[in-house]
């Protein structure tokens, strides 16, 4: 009996994709040396080039990089079920139970204030998540992955913290602690080894993670967008010194400084 051919779009195609690629009998050389660890890296840039297309708005760029993104689910669970761990199916049948038990105001009787509500809602049920796995963490901060951006991890650091109740009371008491240690790692800098320069300054970071935190901001995502005025200025320099006949190796800093000024006046004058 013939084998039928899965329909462009159905899922079957691509799980059947993969396991020829990781075949040994005429699979992909470099598909088969894969491991968990090595393709955790693509995972992880395959996820900042979803949301890379996203912050751009390329919707067909998106498309292929959500696709970017499957592909790399489906790469896990292919290698999980060689190992006779978990397959494919099994992962599609674990989310759709998270999200139905997490969802208890849409799949069952309960009711929620809002999307304030539903958040709280989904941490309370997380916290009895992590309270009913039968190996424990040996900590309350132990299950925070430490692959996570170093940003982001601090805010889970923080967030997991607060639940007992040890964080700060406003985000005031916050941009004191900024102040704090803005003063350490300026005194740090003026004679204390590089070691210490360093540990002040990872200091600082976690503190201004703290205020993102209490200000319900992502600081990922305003580093991101710091960066992204920051080319945008640095080009209006570019252009600024190339009109004048010159190279940015040619121009003063006065002068650069100058370009910064207007482009940032603009910006200004286009958001009246």
């Amino acid at each position: 009996m013939a084998t039928e051919t899965p329909a462009p779009g159905d899922i079957r195609r691509l799980l059947e994709i993969m396991r020829r690629l990781r075949d040994p009998h005429g699979g992909c050389p470099w598909d088969l040396e894969q491991d968990f660890a090595t393709i955790a890296p693509y995972t992880i840039e395959e996820a900042y080039e979803v949301a890379s297309a996203i912050e751009a708005a390329d919707y067909p760029a998106l498309k292929d990089e959500l696709g970017d993104l499957l592909l790399q689910v489906v790469f896990h669970a292919q290698m999980a079920s060689e190992k006779q761990l978990f397959n494919f199916g099994n992962v599609v049948e674990a989310i759709c139970e998270k999200m139905i038990r997490r969802h208890p105001h849409v799949f069952a009787n309960s009711e929620v204030a809002g999307a304030s509500g539903v958040v709280r809602a989904w941490d309370e049920i997380k916290r009895q998540e992590r309270a009913g796995k039968k190996q424990q963490a040996a900590g309350l901060l132990d299950d925070v992955p430490t692959a996570l951006p170093a940003l982001t991890r601090a805010i889970k650091l923080q967030n997991r913290a607060a639940e007992v109740g040890f964080d700060w009371p406003n985000a005031v008491h916050v941009t004191d602690k900024i102040a704090e240690e803005t003063r350490e790692l300026a005194e740090a800098s003026q004679s204390l080894p590089r070691e210490k320069v360093v540990e002040e300054f990872g200091d600082l970071l976690f503190a201004m993670a703290n205020l993102a935190r209490h200000l319900k901001l992502d600081p990922e995502d305003a580093l991101r967008a710091a960066n992204a005025k920051f080319i945008r200025r640095f080009r209006v320099i570019e252009a600024g010194i190339q009109a004048q006949g010159k190279t940015l190796g040619d121009a003063s800093l006065a002068e650069m400084e100058a370009l910064w000024d207007e482009a940032k006046r603009a910006e200004k004058s286009n958001h009246l």
